[in-house]
Parts: structure tokens; C-alpha cells; sequence
């Protein structure tokens, strides 16, 4: 007995040594990249014309398609209370009241046909697709009394035709016909190989019918599209001469719907475009600018009379690059969007031109990096809907009611975002060797205590003419969680910090942008949060020409990587899908007349100095960048023994190439373990 009593104890006490319970699961508080699946972002906020609905786009992730899914949902301005417009099947966006706000106007690709213009009646909640559609249509505007729709719509042609085709056999298998190209942009980013045919303008009635063609020809006609009060003609942007292909300098034309006669009301050596007429049919707004062929410009708003004549800037005095407008109901000022200092605020012009600040910030929609951004639209009442967020939120829908104070109306992300601790951000400002001043923003790890030294990341962005602000950021914050320090820079070449400043760098990129981002990691490290001697590097596009640039000019980082950069401008200018830009816009000659002075500014020329492990990242359908410019890259580490690895995202353009949320969160992945191998670890 006592045996047994002792073998029952040895076991009694041998049972939870050996199998003691699991853990108790508890929700995850550190940010992944399985969370991008969770985000939502709220975008394009069309406030009903009296002020009491707002119908926005949500987009989400779905995560069984891996692909972003657009949504139309109503918000009650006055009660906050959403409703689903159109949720199902399919990708549901662009949504656009009728003038007497009876009727909303979007484009969806509910019904499994391709992407068709729907109508839905505001009070009884019937809804008609109006279209049957061979291609998607674009800026879609209704006519002032609300019988007619105008969109923008590709008309297919039969492009060049060399030779005869041979007879085929009835049921043989020849190989594809031969692809002719004659077009000087014969590919663009995001959307391939162009198809023959130009995008003309249609109107199509608001019950459905067959649309009409209104614009013909071989040229491009372009949104947005703008009706004068009397619904007889339709104001638009174009580029039309004989040499319409090589040109960027497009004007303002005025269609007449009932003859077809197209008039132009802007002649000048720039580009032109976004026209608003006035509510009384007696002024034209519009955005352009000189082109001076520099690589920057400021955006000014302009207004003219109707008939194209006493054309005058209203902002060329205000140093800001105007992003949008719309006319104040009683025609006597234009509400804006501009950039300022890494942020997208709205403003009123009057037609004086002296601006009145309404210190309200827009957040963009982007997820994956902070860049400025977001958009607004206001009601006859002055009641304004826009997109705001912050570091730690993406874009939301808010309202601001004239003389009141602004109001949240979306919580898209409180339940994802809420139970995460995540990186905290804040501004930096730093002086460059030669004085100039530097907004930055630092993100620290979650939970980092003051004093403690982290590795850093500097996180460069493209452009170079853009600018990041304090927004929320999916790829910083997955740096953070992994223990990184993230620094994000807005160097001399920037927008947002005035026309001089973005071009401190006009004809010469890389450059003096190099010694603003090295003085900011300095002060990350003066400021005690930087380990300077775990430093890292990466940027995409823009900013990953400036990566490469840096670690050929020195040897402080401990990795980086390049994430589609230019390396060679000469084969950039040659292959990119804008092959008439580089060298208009970046260079003073053309590559075959100045290789040099290509080579000079080209990453390509201080590989040589590279010893820093360098990641190369690109999308593998990149017509921006193209892949051959990170295969440059790659090779030339091969040949040069570097450590290095080639990264390359299976269909993605250079603007998509964070658009499905598992690439997205995986790029990020494949950049920190690329980080991680060359971190240096503290000593246990």
C-alpha cells in the first residue's frame, strides 16, 4: 500500500512538471503585417449639394483575394449614423449627387460586366445601371438640371497596321500577331502596354439609353469634366496640335454639346487643366502654370472670364502649390487644398486673391508610407466633408459645419488599431550644413523608454518632389514593432516648403539632398534615440536612387535597401514609360549630347565605392522605374562581391507595388530581415 501511496505521489507530482497547461491566448498587442487584412481607410467624402448626407468610399482588404475592395457608404451628418449604399460584389466607387442632390451617380463593377455608371433615386432606393460599357469610365459629372451624365471613356482603334496578314487555315494554331507600336508613351505604369485608341468625351441620359459620342480625333481628352450653368457646353483639359504626343502642355477647352464646336480659352507654354466655372456661368477657375523646364513648379489657381479672355493668377504671391478647388456658392471665393510643411490644409481664396487659412488638415488615403495628402468636397451651406487622421490613425471621414467646430464621423480602425501599441511620432527639425532648416518625423518602437538607444531606420521618399508628413504609416509601424527607430525626412527638393526649396535640386539629383538626410540621422543620434552604430537605410523610387547614392558615398549604414530606384538615367530617360520627361525636366541636354552629365548624377557611378549589403526591391511590372534599372543595381553588387539579393514582386507596378496587403506586409518583411542580419545584437 505504502508502494502504491509513493508511486501515486511520484506521479501527483511528476504530471504538471512535464504537461503544464498552455497559456490562456491573449490578443496580440504588437503590430503585423497579418493586420493589414484589418485596415480600412475612408477616401473621397462627396457631401450631399444641402449639406446632410456625406457618401464616401471605404476601402478594405479583403483577405481572400488578397486585393484592396472599394465600398460606398452614407453617413447622416447630423446624426453620424452610416448606412451601406452598395457593399456587394465587386469594386464600388466614385460616387457623385445630382445638383438637387435627389439622385447619386457611382461607378461599379457590381454586375460582373466590367465597370458600368449606376444611378441610385435617393428616396425610394432604386438603383439602375445606366451603361453597358466596353471600358471603365471616368470623371463621370452630371449636367446642371440632372437629366444627362458626361464621362471620359477609351475609344479602341485600330493602331498601325505594317504588312498584310497571311491567310490562316481554318482551326490552325499560328502563333499571336506581330504587336506594331508607334506611340511615343506606348506603355504607362499600372496599366501595361497602351491599346490602340484615344479617350474621348460621352454623355449618356441620367434614365440610361444610348450614350453619344461628343469629342473625336487622335489626341487624348482628359477630366475633369465641368458643365456651365446652362448645361450647353462642357469644359475640359487637352493636348491638340500635331505634335500632341512630345507635348505636356495641355489647355482649357470649352465643347459646344449641340454642335461639337470645340474652342480653346487657354494659349499659353504650360499645362492647364481642372477647369470650374463659377455658379453665375460668368468665370472659369482652372490650375496650371508657366513651364519654365524646371523640375518644379507651383501649381497656381487662376480664374478667367467665359470667354477665355482676362486670365489672372490668384496665387502666384502665396509660395503654395494648389492641389484642388471648388467655387464658394456665392461665387465670390474658391476653397483649396494646398500643401504646407508635409500637409495637405484647405483654405478660402477670394477673388482678390488674399487667402483666408481655414486650418483644417486632410490625411491621405495611402497606407503603406506617410505621404501628404486627402481630399474634401463642400455643400451649398459651406458645410465641408474631408478626410483626416494622424500618426496613429488612417484617414477618416470628418464634417465641418460653417461658424461650428469639426466633427469625426468614421472610427474605421478603433477596433484593430485601438488594441495595438504602436510606434509613437514626432517632429524633428534640423539644420543642414549650409543652414537650410529640415522637418523630419522619428518613430520609436512601442513601449521605448527615453535615453535608450535603438537601431534606425531612414526611410527616404520618392518623388523627389512629394513630401511625408505626420500621417499613419503601415510600413514604419512594422519597422517599429520590430524594434527599429524610423526616421522619415523631407529634404531641399520637397514639396510643400515653397517653390524655391523643391528646387534646390533642379538639374542636380542627387546632391546636396544627401547632406540634409545624413544631418537629420545625426540629430536622431544627438537626440539620444539613434545607435550610430546601427544604422540602416531604404527608400522606394526617389528614395531609392538616394539610397543607393548614400551608401556610395559613405560607409555609416549597416545595410540597406534600394527599392525600385533609377541607377543609370541615361536607360531611365530611354525606358521609362514617360520617355520624353527625364530629359526635358532633368537634364539641360539630351543623354546622346551630354552622356557625362547623365553619368554624373547616375548611382550607377559610385557603385564602385559600395560596400554596404544592399537589398534591391522592385515590382516586376514596373514601367516607372523599370526592372532593368534594379537588375543594374543587383549586377553590379554581384560583380563587385557585395552582399546583396533581388527582390522581386510578382505583378505590381512601381505605384502598386504595396497594393495587395501580403506584398505589401512581405516587402516590409524581406527589408527587416535583410535589417536583421546585419543588426548587431546587444550583448545578452
Amino acid at each position: 500500500m505504502l508502494r502504491h501511496m509513493l508511486a501515486l505521489g511520484l506521479c501527483a507530482v511528476a504530471v504538471p512538471a512535464l504537461a503544464q497547461p498552455a497559456p490562456v491566448p491573449g490578443p496580440n498587442r504588437i503590430f503585423t503585417g497579418q493586420d493589414l487584412f484589418d485596415l480600412e481607410v475612408a477616401t473621397d467624402p462627396q457631401i450631399s449639394p444641402d449639406g446632410s448626407i456625406i457618401a464616401y468610399v471605404r476601402r478594405s482588404n479583403d483577405i481572400m483575394s488578397d486585393r484592396a475592395r472599394a465600398t460606398i457608404w452614407l453617413i447622416d451628418v447630423r446624426s453620424g449614423v452610416q448606412s451601406p449604399l452598395v457593399t456587394g460584389p465587386g469594386s464600388h466607387m466614385s460616387p457623385r449627387w445630382s445638383a438637387d442632390g435627389k439622385r447619386l451617380a457611382y461607378i461599379s463593377s457590381a454586375e460582373g460586366n466590367g465597370v458600368q455608371l449606376f444611378v441610385r433615386w435617393m428616396d425610394s432606393g432604386a438603383t439602375a445601371r445606366i451603361t453597358n460599357l466596353p471600358d471603365t469610365p471616368g470623371s463621370i459629372a452630371w449636367s446642371p438640371d440632372g437629366t444627362r451624365i458626361a464621362y471620359i471613356l477609351p475609344v479602341a482603334g485600330p493602331g498601325l497596321q505594317l504588312g498584310k496578314p497571311l491567310a490562316k487555315p481554318e482551326g490552325a494554331q499560328w502563333a499571336a500577331p506581330l504587336e506594331v507600336i508607334d506611340k511615343v508613351t506606348y506603355r504607362n505604369d499600372g496599366g501595361g502596354y497602351v491599346k490602340p485608341g484615344f479617350d474621348h468625351i460621352f454623355v449618356v441620359s441620367a434614365d440610361g439609353g444610348a450614350p453619344r459620342q461628343l469629342t473625336f480625333g487622335d489626341m487624348h481628352d482628359a477630366g475633369p469634366l465641368a458643365w456651365t450653368p446652362d448645361g450647353k457646353s462642357i469644359l475640359f483639359s487637352t493636348v491638340r496640335g500635331d505634335d500632341w504626343e512630345r507635348s505636356f502642355n495641355s489647355e482649357v477647352y470649352a465643347l459646344d454639346i449641340a454642335s461639337g464646336d470645340i474652342r480653346p480659352l487657354t494659349s499659353r507654354d504650360g499645362p492647364d487643366g481642372a477647369p470650374i466655372i463659377s455658379p453665375d456661368g460668368t468665370k472659369i477657375a482652372y490650375l496650371g502654370f508657366d513651364d519654365t523646364r524646371r523640375s518644379y513648379e507651383n501649381t497656381e489657381l487662376y480664374v478667367m472670364n467665359r470667354d477665355g479672355s482676362g486670365a489672372r493668377s490668384l496665387t502666384a504671391s502665396l509660395d503654395v502649390s494648389i492641389d484642388s478647388a471648388v467655387w464658394a456658392a456665392d461665387g465670390k471665393s474658391l476653397i483649396v487644398s494646398y500643401e504646407y510643411y508635409g500637409i495637405v490644409r484647405v483654405g478660402r481664396i477670394p477673388l482678390d486673391g488674399k487667402a483666408i487659412p481655414m486650418a483644417q488638415t486632410l490625411a491621405p488615403a495611402q497606407l503603406d508610407r506617410p505621404y501628404a495628402g486627402g481630399s474634401f468636397s463642400i455643400a451649398k451651406n459651406g458645410t465641408m466633408a474631408y478626410t483626416g487622421g494622424s500618426t496613429l490613425r488612417p484617414a477618416d471621414i470628418f464634417v465641418l459645419p460653417v461658424g461650428g467646430a469639426s466633427r469625426r464621423l468614421t472610427r474605421l480602425n478603433e477596433e484593430t488599431l485601438g488594441a495595438k501599441t504602436l510606434g509613437q511620432v514626432q517632429e524633428v527639425r534640423t539644420k543642414a550644413p549650409d543652414g537650410k532648416e529640415i522637418q523630419s518625423w522619428l518613430v520609436t518602437p512601442p513601449g521605448y523608454k527615453p535615453g535608450t538607444r535603438v537601431p534606425l531606420i531612414l526611410e527616404i521618399h520618392g518623388g523627389p518632389h512629394t513630401a511625408y508628413g505626420p500621417w499613419f504609416s503601415t510600413d514604419n509601424q512594422l519597422y517599429a514593432a520590430s524594434g527599429y527607430a524610423v526616421l522619415y525626412v523631407n529634404p531641399r527638393g520637397s514639396t510643400s516648403y515653397g517653390e524655391d526649396f523643391a528646387n534646390l535640386i533642379d538639374k542636380n539629383y542627387p546632391g546636396p539632398d544627401y547632406d540634409d538626410l545624413i544631418a537629420s540621422v545625426d540629430k536622431a543620434i544627438e537626440m539620444g534615440v539613434a545607435d550610430p552604430d546601427n544604422l540602416f537605410v531604404t527608400g522606394g523610387s526617389g528614395g531609392g536612387v538616394l539610397t543607393t547614392w548614400i551608401v556610395g558615398k559613405t560607409k555609416r549604414f549597416k545595410a540597406a535597401a534600394a527599392q525600385k530606384p533609377v541607377i543609370n538615367w541615361i536607360s531611365e530617360a530611354l525606358t521609362m514609360d514617360m520617355t520624353v520627361f527625364t530629359s526635358r525636366y532633368w537634364f539641360t541636354k539630351l543623354p546622346w549630347e551630354d552622356p557625362m552629365g547623365y553619368w554624373k548624377r547616375s548611382p550607377l557611378s559610385v557603385v564602385g565605392n559600395i560596400t554596404t549589403p544592399t537589398l534591391v526591391v522592385v515590382g516586376a511590372e514596373d514601367y516607372r522605374t523599370p526592372v532593368s534599372e534594379s537588375e543594374q543595381l543587383y549586377a553590379a553588387l554581384q560583380i563587385r562581391r557585395v552582399p546583396t539579393a533581388l527582390v522581386k514582386v510578382p505583378g505590381a507596378s512601381h505605384g502598386g507595388i504595396a497594393a495587395r496587403p501580403s506584398q505589401s506586409a512581405a516587402k516590409a518583411g524581406a527589408i527587416l530581415a535583410w535589417f536583421d542580419k546585419y543588426r548587431t545584437k546587444p550583448a545578452q
